[in-house]
């Protein structure tokens, strides 16, 4: 967990360009079983993923992800502005297959 300080440096001295919020979307359905098929990230997130040299590379705004044991995806919400219809999709299979979502504020470091 980090914590912002003033002046957008965290406790352990990271500058901190702006906050990203992020939406966790769980293969879990809210009345908690698994969903399948079990690819299901992998493939939302392919959406956005390129290939090179035989190796996908997914996007940093749309990537497959564990959380407590489960696959996720992790949607960067910049994508809204970039490719709403992409977003709007992922969100609504999200909510008609009743995916667990959550919705996290991750600080990004300045380089």
């Amino acid at each position: 967990m980090f914590i912002l300080q003033s002046g957008n440096i965290l406790q352990d001295g990271t500058k901190v360009g702006r906050t990203a919020k992020r939406i966790i979307i769980e293969g879990v359905t809210e009345s908690g079983q698994k969903f399948r098929p079990s690819d299901w990230a992998e493939r939302i997130s392919g959406q956005l993923s390129t290939f090179k040299n035989h190796r996908i590379f997914y996007s940093p705004m749309l990537r497959p992800s564990f959380r407590d044991g489960n696959r996720c995806v992790v949607l960067d919400t910049e994508l809204q502005q970039q490719n709403p219809a992409l977003y709007d999709h992922i969100l609504s299979f999200a909510k008609a297959n009743h995916l667990k979502m959550t919705e996290i504020d991750d600080p990004l470091d300045e380089k």
